[in-house]
């Protein structure tokens, strides 16, 4: 079928709006008309080539829209449904076998590779030109998107499905990293560093769970503003005050858990040396190749480092909780959400990247 889809076609470059052709869902693909998409800073990554995603392709992970096509070994979908469409994984291998599809044996191939495991792309030109696709096993910035049933979650029909496709990454991340990852509890104190839409799910989800010290760490005074709103106890700018400091002044003996989602080397070790004894640090983005540790104290206090891929979430349980949590106004993330026509993608991707906007969120034509 034709679809309009917006093309990589050159690192740092605009993506342009093309007509194409999206092939027919293979036995387990499910085909799905696009209602909304976010856009995320990994999807202006791999724009710029980042990481070796292959040219031209058709990028986009955080697709919500509604099933009209299901491919014969489909099972628990049917047209109609309403589905928000995560990362992929290949649900045999010991991670997935173990609970924690995020650290699936082949996430990078089945996410970052641009066409299937078989070599074959969704996508073709009128001139027969290959464009690749399954990005996260979705490649959302299109008018329709195939992916697979183990990437695909139903969402109730009564669910805002424009606003829900942040939640299958961005926010499923931040949210995740504390509630699955991290393992925040009542009572618990908490640094979030960096208040973008996944650092502000973390304090949302910090606020779920019970913390009674969150601090927002950012340097954009909107920001802290806004995390003050969303949940935060404390919103310290890092520019003006020395973020271990604070942290100690706050909590007296320093933080049990912090979470960077900054990927700056210096201020995950900010995270690490603001804990108190027992306390662990998790992170989300990476900045650099490698980053330094305080050892002595590591040892010393019982300190612990994690990486947090996806906030360690089961999407098909995890998406559910969170729009359950909305429906009960516990969990308001649509206060993080800036909307733009399709149409207006590359202008959604700027303002991102300026920071005039937390999430840009991407509305298709209806029908």
């Amino acid at each position: 079928m034709q679809v309009t889809a917006a093309v990589v076609r050159a690192k740092y470059a605009p993506m342009s709006l093309e007509r194409i052709e999206l092939e027919e869902p293979r036995p387990d693909e499910l085909l799905v008309r696009l209602v909304a998409t976010g856009i995320c800073r990994t999807d202006a990554a791999m724009r710029d080539g980042k990481r070796p995603v292959p040219q031209p392709v058709v990028l986009g992970h955080e697709g919500a829209g509604v099933v009209e096509r299901v491919g014969t070994a489909v099972t628990g979908f049917r047209p109609g449904d309403h589905v928000v469409m995560s990362y992929n994984f290949c649900g045999h291998c010991p991670p997935c076998d173990d609970g924690h599809p995020a650290y699936c044996d082949h996430s990078i191939t089945l996410n970052f590779g641009g066409q299937r495991p078989d070599g074959s792309v969704p996508f073709r030109c009128d001139t027969g030109e290959r464009v690749h696709g399954d990005f996260f096993g979705q490649s959302s910035f299109a008018t329709h998107a195939l992916c697979h049933q183990q990437n695909a979650v139903k969402v109730p029909d009564e669910a805002p499905l424009e606003l829900l496709g942040p939640l299958s990454c961005g926010i499923q991340t931040g949210a995740g990293a504390v509630i699955n990852a991290l393992r925040v509890g009542v009572g618990a104190s908490l640094l979030v560093s960096g208040s973008g839409s996944v650092g502000l799910a973390a304090v949302m989800a910090a606020r779920v769970v019970g913390a009674t010290t969150i601090i927002a760490s950012d340097t954009n005074p909107a920001r802290r503003e806004l995390a003050l709103e969303l949940g935060a106890t404390h919103a310290i700018d890092p520019v003006a005050e020395n973020t271990v400091e604070a942290a100690r002044r706050i909590t007296g003996r320093g933080l049990d858990f912090a979470f960077d989602t900054t990927g700056i080397p210096a201020v995950f070790r900010q995270c690490i040396e603001a804990l108190g004894p027992c306390g662990t640090a998790g992170y989300c983005a990476i900045g650099g190749p490698e980053f330094s540790v305080p050892m002595p104290d590591m040892m010393n206090n019982g300190k612990r480092v994690m990486g947090i891929v996806q906030g360690d979430s089961v999407s098909a349980r995890f998406i559910p909780a969170l729009v359950a949590l909305h429906a009960q106004g516990r969990f308001p993330f649509e206060k993080l959400l800036t909307f733009y026509p399709f149409e207006r993608i590359n202008e959604a991707m700027a303002d991102m990247e300026a920071g005039r906007v937390v999430k840009p969120v991407l509305r298709f034509p209806a029908g």
